[in-house]
């Protein structure tokens, strides 16, 4: 059950008008679980006061699962009974994994493209913040009811290609530097025909390289597992690109101007028009990324697709979704923006990397403090939020690490189980009426309304911070309730809110894709 949501239908089962009301949990506890501002909403309306309009509201409200309802400060305040929330621990074991889901989704066909990096080069921490984003965000909206697919973007056509193979060459066109480098231009080399070949065949051919034995090995390393890996250069076999030339020209959406070829963008609500084929003929990125959704949605069929881009192309945003409405599905994509983040050691940011050149890759990372860490450091903040990575935490072995803090619960749950006999439903459930006991299962039912407000708005540093409360309350709990050795009624009922503990934590751990360890 969304307890909110029972809330949301009672309230409006209560009322004679539809308006627009919040339900919500009050910071402090003593106003109740939770509370809704309706009576103010309707008294402003009306013209009443707000405790007249809250007192017809709460005769109306019928429901068992309530203590009691109370009105102050403007808000209808909501006390769920000792009882109701004591029970929820049989609903959250019958459930098992699956604790948590809805389906507010109804089946939505909506892929989560993310990280994309040009493969040119291994990934780094730069363009690797999407990672455990994209494919946490994608499992929050499984769980909510979509059918979901993760994918990556291979942009292995255009400029960089061909400046990848005079980086090869180490000629004077070479961008690109590091071991990396010079590892691709010994091997491939040796090939007798590497003489014969043109500067972009020679791109191509490593960029083939760095997708399979970098970038796909870093993903896996990282528990990144994509549905699909889909290839630009599939797009320009099939044609698309001149596909959607055409189709914007049968809508009289381009013009040609100083040689070029410009998408009247303008038209869509951007604040300028785009080139989509330079004087040169080649078509533009913005061209090919209108062709590759185009594919999304036309030949692939998504209902919606999320992109999620680093900070540094928020410049094409409003030219791909000018685009994407202009070949008729407005509305249908959306572009989440992450910014970048720093990685820090002993104060000072570490700048350079010799294998790669540039900055940090992803690898030296997650061979420093592993997945687990580099994951649910990276979750932790908001994407609209910079951040930096504390390397020395990282490596912190103790409660300071939230990570270590979390599955340090999760392993202390384990060897409580192992030292027990077991246990079952057949509890008085009744005897978990200790703060912490209560306080921690209401804690545990608030997962469903985790679910639901991610896959609204896709705040998902939610799931970590979720995960250290609950971490925090199992804990307390533990300090201040003896659990083995206690009367056997009681024992039982403790081992019951342990294994929810387990469960709910367990499910948390799995949306972000963080290892559930059994010892510590």
């Amino acid at each position: 059950m969304i307890i909110r949501k029972e809330i949301e239908n009672l309230i409006k089962g209560a009322v004679d008008e539809l308006v627009n009301f919040t339900v919500e949990i009050p910071e402090n506890k003593q106003y109740g679980d939770y509370a809704t501002n309706v009576a103010m909403i309707l008294a402003k309306k009306e013209k009443r006061s707000p405790a007249e309009v809250a007192r017809e509201i709460e005769l109306k409200i019928k429901s068992d699962i309530f203590e009691k309802t109370e009105f102050v400060n403007g808000f209808i305040n909501f006390y769920l009974k000792p009882e109701f929330v004591q029970n929820q621990i049989k609903e959250i074991i019958n459930q098992g994994g699956g604790y948590g889901k809805i389906d507010i989704g109804k089946g939505e066909k909506v892929q989560v493209e993310f990280i994309s990096s040009n493969p040119t080069g291994p990934l780094t921490v730069a363009n690797g913040r999407g990672g455990p984003f994209g494919d946490t965000l994608a499992n929050v909206l499984n769980f909510a009811g979509c059918k979901t697919k993760k994918e990556f973007y291979i942009n292995n056509t255009g400029h960089q290609i061909e400046v990848l193979g005079h980086s090869i060459l180490k000629d004077e066109q070479a961008q690109y530097k590091g071991d990396y480098i010079d590892g691709l231009a010994n091997r491939l080399s040796k090939n007798q025909s590497f003489l014969d070949k043109n500067v972009y065949q020679l791109g191509q051919e490593a960029t083939e390289i760095i997708v399979d034995e970098m970038i796909k090995k870093t993903a896996e390393k990282f528990n990144v597992k994509y549905d699909n890996w889909f290839s630009e250069a599939d797009l320009y076999k099939k044609g698309t690109p001149d596909k959607i030339i055409e189709i914007l020209k049968s809508k009289d959406l381009l013009y040609g101007q100083e040689g070029a070829t410009w998408f009247k963008s303008s038209q869509f609500g951007d604040t300028r028009d785009r080139v989509l084929i330079k004087k040169d003929g080649l078509k533009t990125y913005l061209a090919d990324d209108i062709a590759y959704h185009y594919n999304k949605f036309k030949e692939r069929k998504f209902d919606k697709v999320i992109n999620i881009w680093g900070a540094d192309h928020h410049g094409d945003v409003p030219g791909l979704m000018a685009g994407v409405e202009a070949i008729g599905y407005k509305g249908q994509l959306e572009i989440i923006l992450q910014q970048f983040i720093t990685v820090i050691e002993r104060g000072e940011k570490i700048k350079m990397s010799k294998r790669l050149g540039t900055f940090v890759a992803i690898d030296e990372l997650l061979d420093t403090v592993g997945s687990d860490v580099v994951r649910f450091f990276f979750l932790m903040y908001s994407n609209d939020r910079q951040m930096d990575f504390d390397l020395d935490l990282a490596r912190e072995k103790s409660d300071k690490n939230p990570v270590y803090y979390v599955q340090y619960a999760y392993a202390r749950i384990n060897s409580i189980l192992r030292k027990s006999k077991g246990h079952n439903l057949n509890v008085k459930l009744e005897l978990l009426n200790h703060e912490s006991e209560i306080e921690l299962i209401k804690e545990l039912i608030k997962l469903p309304e985790i679910i639901e407000d991610t896959a609204k708005d896709y705040q998902v540093h939610r799931l970590p911070n979720y995960a250290i409360k609950l971490a925090s309350l199992f804990h307390k709990f533990y300090t201040d309730c003896h659990v083995l050795g206690e009367e056997k009624k009681l024992e039982k009922a403790r081992l019951t809110l342990i294994m929810a503990t387990k469960i709910v934590l367990g499910n948390v751990l799995d949306l972000m894709g963080i290892s559930k360890p059994e010892k510590m």
